[in-house]
């Protein structure tokens, strides 16, 4: 809406300006509180990594042959979210590039993010892009036959005339998604190669990621396997203080701060990436809040502000069915119809469908879908004994039907349901 002379008196414009000034003359005249914040970003790669000595120095070892000019082995890297794998990869890697200067073997570090590049194509034509200035070519993201793209990839990996290694991370979604032809393809590239040798690092949050691969597969990677225990509450303050240093201005942490990230990290698995995020929200809610320092209650309050954040982030991906589903689950919740068994929340669900023109999915496939959603910890399905009436599933919600109904108003694939609700005689109205 425009607004003329009429409306509203120079004056009074003035006056909102004045204050504006005054708003962000306050903002920038408070305390500073983050020397640099990029430090506690899960992408910033220390000097050092405290706790992962020897994880280093294994990857060295097998990484080593490439400076003799013999190609390393593969490798495969295990762990839990946030035991520092993607940044031990990364830091060994950059001094693998430093090293190969100094004894004049030309390397190649390709980075790739499966959880993103999901399929064999994008794959080989990330890989094939990443030599696109010194090749010429360049691969579409979609559109190509995958066998095209896969002799393009021959073309330009012979011509660098270079060690390659190609680090796919979360390899597992990778391959739970796509399958393994890219793995099959990568790792029998090298015999189809004179000038130049490819190795591939896997990187995996699952332990069992392998059981995934067809045993062609598994005979050709010849890997090596390296783990990453989690970090303890010690091992987690070390990480948080060597970057506090960097991150902070001195004096503005209290002294409770880094050891209570880190405790609180540490109940999450052992988590570096759940410490760095709450330090660094911790921070921005003091900033924020023109505070001298940060204090254990901005801990506290970062926490909360970062458990909201993943439970909207997970409830906003869910697919289609689970996201009428938990809305069934929501309506039950509201008629005071909780805990309820699979058969209940099954029958409002198959409502919710009809209402809205869907196909409704089995009950068997809905019993699964309450055990993911109870895995992640928005519902409780709990098995209980009913007795000489045998076993029943009591579905209950964790989390409140107000925080879902407004994670629902943002996401127009589910809106509409919100218009939805059960009669006192249990039907949908």
């Amino acid at each position: 809406m425009l607004y003329d002379g009429s409306c509203i008196s120079s004056g009074t414009v003035r006056g909102m300006v004045n204050d504006l000034d005054s708003l962000f003359e306050r903002y920038l005249k408070a305390r500073k509180i983050f020397r640099n914040k990029e430090v506690l970003r899960h992408s910033y790669t220390p000097r050092e990594l405290p706790h992962r000595k020897g994880q280093i120095e294994e990857l060295a070892h097998i990484l080593v042959p490439v400076l003799r000019g013999e190609p390393p082995s593969n490798v495969f890297v295990y762990g839990k979210t946030g035991t520092g794998k993607t940044v031990t990869i990364k830091f060994v890697t950059d001094e693998l590039k430093k090293a190969s200067l100094k004894y004049n073997v030309p390397v190649d570090v390709i980075y790739i993010n499966c959880e993103i590049v999901d399929t064999q194509y994008r794959v080989l034509a990330n890989v094939v892009n990443y030599f696109k200035d010194r090749s010429g070519v360049e691969v579409p993201l979609v559109g190509w036959p995958t066998d095209e793209v896969y002799s393009k990839l021959k073309h330009v990996l012979e011509s660098c005339g270079s060690f390659v290694i190609i680090v796919l991370d979360e390899i597992d979604k990778l391959v739970k998604k796509s399958g393994d032809d890219v793995l099959y393809s990568l790792t029998r590239i090298n015999s189809e190669l004179s000038r130049t040798k490819v190795s591939i690092i896997g990187i995996s949050n699952d332990l069992r990621f392998k059981d995934y691969l067809d045993p062609r597969v598994l005979s050709s990677l010849s890997e090596e396997e390296v783990v990453f225990p989690p970090y303890d509450a010690n091992q987690l303050r070390d990480i948080l203080l060597q970057r506090a240093k960097d991150a902070f201005y001195e004096g503005v942490l209290d002294d409770g701060v880094v050891p209570l990230c880190a405790a609180l990290a540490a109940r999450e698995h052992g988590d570096a990436r759940r410490a760095l995020d709450l330090l660094r929200v911790a921070g921005e809610i003091a900033e924020r809040e023109g505070a001298s320092k940060v204090t254990e209650r901005h801990v506290i309050k970062a926490q909360e502000k970062i458990e909201q954040d993943t439970m909207e982030e997970v409830i906003k991906t869910l697919p289609l069915h689970s996201k009428v589903l938990l809305y069934a689950i929501v309506l039950l919740d509201e008629n005071g119809d909780l805990p309820a068994n699979t058969g209940d929340v099954y029958s409002v669900y198959t409502d919710v469908c009809d209402h809205i023109d869907l196909t409704p999915l089995t009950q068997r496939r809905i019993s699964d879908l309450i055990n993911e959603l109870d895995m992640l910890g928005i519902v409780n399905a709990k098995v209980v004994s009913k007795g000489r009436y045998g076993r029943t599933k009591e579905i209950r919600l964790s989390i409140t039907p107000y925080r879902i109904k407004n994670i629902y108003r943002r996401d127009p694939q589910v809106r509409s349901l919100l218009t939805l609700g059960i009669s006192r005689q249990g039907r949908l109205i």
